[in-house]
């Protein structure tokens, strides 16, 4: 066990010894109760169990998920309205989801009900990353005994609410898990991200229509919300870090695996050690990347400026180590990266950390949409850059010039996507200025001359 156990409120029962993904197993285990309760309430109070709650999404940005369902004006609104469960988990480093949709996907339905429910939403869809084909397969058993017991389709268990639910297979693409890439997507385009303001989801989403689009792990809280009620449930964690975590930790550790958490009760050190019983091979911390591999790298010898309250209320910065840092939204962030999806990567003292470096940049290279010039130019560019150091063709320069490059496309993109690839950049470039100088020559060699293949044939 580790020293602290696990506060396990989404992943209860998922690694339970006779645990199965089938209805009965999830009946008995006490699934769809939450639902009938929920059924007798009046969807605005829902609502409001949400924002009391205070729980933020949990697919990378967390904002708050009760104040995006009341964006929604239900006394204005004469559209159709759209709940999007979105599934597409893209994000290297990051495999909570799936766990949920592979393991307890009765769950993840039970919570999309209850917040459709909530959100007068008569039509839902899975929308799940194409590379898992096993859990599309899994949920669409799950969607069929789910309407078998009448806990989707007419009239559901007889309150005169209705809903359907269809999952639709992802397109293959990082840029899908953004909202508004994935709705066009979902509308059989190219995922091309839609600019905000006006297309925000909740006023112009699917169809042009409001539209709710919620995180897997989300709408698995939802449930659990209304069973212990929002002020019960903001009691867990942190204030403005309510609820519990579902961290996803690879890399260099003895025990890789995903852990549920209440926000803000562990710190880095103590999930990295105690939980995931140190470092590898029983080498040194050398780098943690703590929300999926488009957040700022942390380094583990440098000191950071966190908010810590005081005695009489008031809060102060204080300077601590990595592993002293809570994990939670507001202290990660307050490092000047993010805790984004939960997928922590962690780094040992054997890497290479420019070579981290280019395998990320080569990952977002590819995934590019290709909508915006800064994106779908500087991310080939700084993977071209990255690939050359490697190769010791590196000059003095490269490191500024990946700066300036990363520079020019954050904040200059529709969507995201333009921080996800230059926020790595910035942050290894800056942390580990000195191994990129390490494999730049005072004087370079001379440039490369390819000989042309030549084919024999015998």
């Amino acid at each position: 066990m580790p020293f602290k156990p696990e506060y396990r409120l989404i992943l209860k029962y998922v690694d339970s010894p006779g645990y199965t993904v089938d209805i009965d197993c999830y009946l008995r285990h006490g699934g769809y109760q939450v639902l009938k309760k929920a059924l007798s309430l009046d969807p605005s109070f829902i609502v409001q169990e949400v924002k009391k709650s205070g729980l933020r999404g949990r697919g990378g940005a967390g904002f708050p998920t009760g104040v995006k369902w009341g964006f929604i004006n239900h006394e204005k609104n004469t559209k159709p309205v759209y709940l999007l469960c979105n599934a597409d988990e893209s994000e290297p480093g990051t495999f909570k989801d799936r766990q949920i949709i592979y393991k307890d996907p009765h769950q993840l339905i039970e919570g999309m009900i209850i917040s459709a429910y909530a959100n007068r939403a008569h039509l839902g869809y899975i929308y799940i990353r194409g590379e898992f084909a096993k859990g599309a397969e899994i949920l669409e058993k799950a969607l069929s005994e789910a309407r078998e017991r009448n806990f989707l389709g007419k009239n559901i268990l007889g309150s005169g609410y209705d809903l359907e639910i269809y999952v639709f297979r992802g397109a293959g693409a990082y840029i899908c898990g953004e909202e508004t890439g994935l709705i066009e997507s979902l509308e059989g385009k190219r995922a091309y991200p839609r600019i905000k303001p006006p297309y925000f989801p909740a006023v112009l989403g699917l169809y042009m229509c409001p539209t709710i689009v919620n995180n897997v792990e989300t709408l698995c809280h939802v449930k659990h919300i209304v069973d212990m009620g929002g002020e019960a449930f903001a009691q867990i964690g942190t204030p403005n870090n309510t609820g519990t975590r579902i961290w996803c930790v690879s890399g260099d550790v003895n025990k890789p695996g995903y852990y549920e958490y209440p926000c803000g009760a562990i710190t880095f050190g103590e999930l990295l050690y105690d939980v995931c019983g140190g470092i590898r091979n029983g080498n040194k911390l050398k780098a943690v990347i703590p929300g999926g591999s488009s957040a700022k790298v942390l380094r583990a010898d440098k000191k950071y400026k966190i908010p810590k309250k005081k005695s009489d209320g008031t809060t102060e910065m204080v300077e601590v180590g990595l592993e002293d840092i809570p994990l939670d939204f507001d202290t990660v962030a307050a490092t000047g990266s993010m805790s984004g999806s939960g997928g922590i990567i962690v780094m040992d003292d054997t890497r290479d950390m420019v070579e981290c470096l280019r395998n990320i940049a080569e990952f977002y290279a590819h995934e590019s949409c290709g909508q915006c010039t800064p994106c779908r130019e500087g991310s080939l560019w700084m993977k071209k850059i990255l690939d050359r150091i490697c190769r010791g063709k590196g000059r003095k320069e490269d490191s500024q010039l990946l700066l300036d490059i990363a520079n020019h496309i954050a904040g200059r993109t529709i969507c995201a996507f333009g921080e996800a690839c230059s926020w790595p950049v910035q942050s290894f470039v800056e942390m580990f200025e000195e191994e990129f100088t390490a494999k730049v020559k005072e004087e370079p060699p001379p440039m490369e001359i390819l000989e042309p293949a030549v084919r024999t044939v015998s």
